[in-house]
């Protein structure tokens, strides 16, 4: 068979969970045993090493100033239509193949809607909407997503497939002290420190995490100095409160917003900090988790949506609605060693659950069982 991959997420330089998602899952598609065909459609030129490894695969590289999905793509599916369409981080063009797929990550704008900007609203509302509707399937990543998807719109539930994503490799705990140090120093940031890595935007309660530092920091020992708090990432959406949670509480000297981490510092970062801290209001399923359990970063994260299944009994989980639940955990976390070791050891274990390679098998069979199906 043909199989035809919108690869125009996977472009971007700096990359957010889909658009890791959907570099990842191409990576290993290309990389797996397979008698299939290949087809990546790009918008932009890829960049030199992203074309290193597209290997045998047929490149189309078809550029358009805007509507690209809607009108090129849908163009381009009409004129040479593959056997099988799949979109791993976007929507379906409005012509596609009968047998198409589409990866939905989260419908977490159901739940919190006001985290979202009004525009950013309606697209996602209108995007997942067409998609449950118009793909032959739906891939998703939790347990959580799928069950949203059949309340929220009715997807009947053979329609749906749970496709856990893998673990990206490369990130794993650094033990060279200086590689740590020199992430540390290029930030400018403490030896002891809380991280959270992810968007700067409301979804990922970032104004709560804030307010729970500052308890604990009023909670802390006296005559010690508490870890810092640095949050990583690029700034996203409605980051006004965030911004002014750090000045309301007096911690502009406490609180290090560094902006984007690179792929290369991301490593050190996780291996030096204390704990590694995401109280998202909701995730579809939470890479930062896995990459920190990687780096044997003790992990707070959320005990909602797709994070109890993601982090497994590997993290400490709390309400990430309540201030003093997350101020408490992280008091724990950061004080009692033999908590620290338990979770540190734990999260080695659940990252070996999840691998790229079991990811793109499970996706052949899917695509397998499509291909047998009249179109």
């Amino acid at each position: 068979m043909l199989i035809g991959i919108d690869a125009s997420r996977a472009t971007v330089t700096q990359l957010t969970g889909t658009e890791r998602y959907s570099l990842e899952i191409i990576r290993a598609l290309l990389d797996a045993d397979s008698p299939h065909r290949w087809r990546l459609y790009f918008r932009d030129l890829p960049s030199p090493s992203l074309c290193s490894w597209t290997g045998s695969a047929e490149v189309r590289i078809i550029p358009f100033p805007r509507l690209w999905t809607h009108i090129r793509l849908s163009w381009e599916m009409a004129a040479h239509p593959p056997d099988i369409l799949f979109v791993p981080a976007h929507v379906l063009p409005i012509i596609h193949p009968r047998r198409s797929a589409v990866t939905i990550h989260d419908l977490g704008y159901r739940y919190f809607p006001e985290a979202h900007p009004p525009a950013s609203r309606l697209y996602l509302e209108l995007g997942t909407r067409w998609n449950a509707w118009q793909a032959r399937r739906v891939v998703v990543d939790s347990e959580a997503t799928r069950a949203d998807l059949m309340r929220f719109y009715g997807t009947p539930a053979h329609k749906i497939r749970v496709i856990y994503p893998g673990h990206t490799a490369w990130i794993q705990r650094v033990e060279d002290p200086a590689r740590i140090r020199s992430a540390r120093e290029r930030l400018g940031i403490p030896e002891q420190y809380i991280l959270y890595v992810g968007t700067i935007q409301p979804r990922k309660n970032l104004v709560r995490l804030i307010e729970a530092y500052a308890a604990v920091r009023r909670r802390w020992p006296a005559g010690t100095e508490p870890p810092h708090l640095v949050l990583g990432g690029k700034m996203g959406w409605m980051t006004q409160d965030i911004v002014g949670a750090v000045q309301r509480n007096g911690l502009e000297n406490l609180v290090h917003l560094v902006g984007y981490v690179p792929d290369e510092e991301l490593p050190a970062l996780l291996s030096g900090a204390q704990a590694f801290a995401f109280p998202s209001l909701y995730e579809g399923f939470g890479f930062p988790v896995l990459e920190a359990m990687a780096c044997g970063t003790p992990v707070i994260c959320s005990n909602t949506s797709s994070l109890p299944e993601v982090a497994g009994g590997a993290a400490l989980l709390v309400d990430p609605l309540d201030v003093d639940d997350i101020a408490g955990a992280l008091l724990r976390v950061l004080q009692d060693e033999g908590l620290r070791r338990h979770l540190v050891e734990a999260g080695y274990r659940q990252v070996q659950r999840f691998s790229w390679q079991n990811t793109a098998r499970q996706f052949l069979e899917l695509f397998e069982e499509m291909g047998a199906e009249p179109a």
